[in-house]
Order: C-alpha cells, then sequence, then structure tokens
C-alpha cells in the first residue's frame, strides 16, 4: 500500500508537469493566433510534428497495414479531430485563457453523455446530475443575453464537443486498431484540409514564428511522453483530475503575459464545471457503478489541438516494450538449444 501510495504521488506530479507543458504549448498557440489563422497554425505545427511521430511508428513492430479495421469509426473520429484543432486554436486565440479552459472543461461531460450511446455506457441519476450541474456551469461562464457571444465562444463550444467524440471513438476502436492509424489519420488529415484551405489565409511568417510552430509540435510531444507516463505510474482516479491544474496555469499567464484578469462569472462557472468534472471521475473510479470508465480512460486531457495523441503514443511503446521482450525470450531460448 506504502508503494502505491508512492507511485501515485510520483503519478500526480508527472500529470501535474504534463498539463503544465501543455498549458504552454497553449500559450504558445495564442501568441501565433495573434498573427496568423488557426489555419495556417495548425497546418505547420501538424507538419512539424510529422518527423517526431515517424521516428516513433519506425519502432512500431506490429505487422500488417494501415487500412482501419472500422473505416466509418475512424474516419468519423479523424474528422472530430481536425474540427477540434482548428476550433481550439482559433478559441485560445480570441478568448482570455481562463475562460477557452473553462469551456473545454465541459468535454468529461461530453464523454459521458456520447459514451451512452457510442459505448453503452450505464449513467445513473447522480452523473447525470453531475453533468447537469457541469452545464449549467459553462451557461454561467457563456453568460448568455448578459455578455456577447462571439465566434471564439462557438469554436471553444465545438472544440469541447469534438474532443469529447475523438475520446470515446477511440474507447471503442482502440483495442482493435493499430497504435499507426489511430496516430496517422487524423495528421494526415490536418494536412490535407488544413492545406487545401492555407492559400487564402496564408501570411508570410518570421523565423521566430516558424520557430513556434516547432515548439507547439514539441511540446505537445513532450506532454504525451509525460501523461503516458503518468498513467503507466499512478492510477488513473489519481491522475485524470490533474488536468484541471491548466485553469492555475491559465490564470497565471493570462494575468503576466497577456493582461487578462479572469472576471467572477468564469471564475464561479470554472468552479462547477471542475467540481461536476471531478465527481464524475470519482463516480467512476468505483468498481460498481461504470463499465467502460470512458473518462478516466480518456488518456491525457481531451485532443485540443494537433499534436501527437497519448493514446496511440501509448500502444507504440507497449507495442515495442513487447517486441523487444519477444525477442529476448527467442535469443534466450536460441541459447538454450545450443
Amino acid at each position: 500500500m506504502a508503494g502505491q501510495g508512492g507511485s501515485n504521488v510520483k503519478g500526480a506530479l508527472l500529470a501535474l508537469l504534463a498539463f503544465a507543458v501543455f498549458a504552454t504549448h497553449d500559450v504558445v498557440v495564442k501568441w501565433l493566433g495573434e498573427a496568423y489563422a488557426p489555419v495556417q497554425i495548425v497546418f505547420f505545427s501538424t507538419l512539424f510534428g510529422f518527423p517526431i511521430v515517424t521516428l516513433m511508428l519506425i519502432r512500431d513492430p506490429a505487422a500488417g497495414h494501415l487500412r482501419p479495421i472500422h473505416p466509418w469509426w475512424t474516419a468519423l473520429r479523424t474528422l472530430a479531430t481536425t474540427v477540434t484543432g482548428v476550433t481550439a486554436f482559433y478559441a485560445f486565440a480570441t478568448l482570455p485563457l481562463a475562460q477557452t479552459y473553462a469551456i473545454l472543461f465541459a468535454a468529461p461531460l461530453l464523454i459521458t453523455i456520447l459514451a451512452i450511446p457510442i459505448l453503452g455506457e450505464r449513467v445513473g441519476p447522480r452523473r447525470w446530475a453531475a453533468v447537469a450541474a457541469g452545464l449549467v456551469g459553462v451557461l454561467v461562464v457563456l453568460r448568455p443575453g448578459a455578455a456577447d457571444l462571439s465566434a471564439g465562444h462557438l469554436a471553444a463550444l465545438t472544440a469541447a464537443v469534438g474532443g469529447a467524440a475523438a475520446s470515446v471513438i477511440v474507447r471503442r476502436i482502440g483495442p482493435a486498431e493499430r497504435a499507426a492509424v489511430l496516430l496517422l489519420y487524423p495528421m494526415l488529415a490536418n494536412i490535407a484540409v488544413m492545406g487545401l484551405a492555407l492559400p487564402f489565409v496564408y501570411r508570410p511568417m518570421s523565423i521566430d514564428h516558424v520557430g513556434g510552430l516547432a515548439l507547439i509540435a514539441a511540446l505537445g510531444f513532450a506532454a504525451s511522453l509525460l501523461i503516458i507516463a503518468a498513467y503507466r505510474t499512478g492510477e488513473a482516479a489519481i491522475v485524470a483530475p490533474m488536468q484541471y491544474s491548466q485553469i492555475l496555469w491559465a490564470a497565471a499567464f493570462g494575468v503576466v503575459l497577456f493582461g487578462e484578469r479572469p472576471d467572477a462569472a468564469t471564475a464561479l462557472g470554472a468552479a462547477i464545471i471542475i467540481g461536476s468534472g471531478l465527481y464524475i471521475l470519482f463516480r467512476e473510479g468505483r468498481a460498481d457503478v461504470s463499465e467502460n470508465r470512458p473518462v478516466l480512460s480518456s488518456r491525457g486531457r481531451t485532443a485540443f489541438g494537433p499534436a501527437p495523441r497519448a493514446t496511440g503514443l501509448d500502444r507504440l511503446g507497449e507495442a515495442g516494450a513487447a517486441a523487444e521482450e519477444a525477442a529476448d525470450a527467442g535469443l534466450a531460448n536460441d541459447g538454450g538449444n545450443r
């Protein structure tokens, strides 16, 4: 028990570090979003991510092809991930950081809802009450009628829905699909779709801004690796709630770098959303409540951008480790035969 406690502390610390890196990633997105369209940022940051993912895929020992086993689910997930990336980047560029995070934090609530038709999850009255409370919190942040709703607010809501859909679909098809399929199809879609739109919004970039795009790719990759390490070290019920630490980074970065000060409505709405999300995580952590644990099983934060997804990277690592163990066993057997 003492060992497990130490592992949980280490897992929580790794997750906190991962979400600090994610928050820094989003700060760079916001900085570049002041000068460039989200389409341009998504296109080039995904392009910079390709060499990193390629190096990971070289280690993939799984034999086979890159045709998805579940083509329609893969296509739907790819669409959801592509829409999520561009809308999340637009929201970060146009809204205060804390407000954007507060809306995106609705994703676990939406995962709970979408898990009913997609995974066959059964949601009891307590989790429904938490979902309802969380959605009220979203309304508190948006303040319809009391404040002007912008395209940025709609983009943040769209990103929350898209990220939740992508997470639930991974939960459904992930065990059957190769990690390469989970990683490559959304990245290729981002390149293709954003590439088609790029000529209409392209602006020449200075060398420091090009470096910022490379930094987005590197930070997304590093944060995903840290998330993988966190989930391998600690229990999901301990690691998953650490995602809400991003609101603290958002508030700090917003004040220091962008002169943003979260208002009372944003703070209250975020508190309601986070509270309801934590309750859902707590309920899913009970063995007698959820068969699928859709929120706890969504490793890392929901996809808010084109960075490599932790799910695919994690499975690549597991496959590589399994191949190495098999090779070691084969060498040992061969040595014994000799």
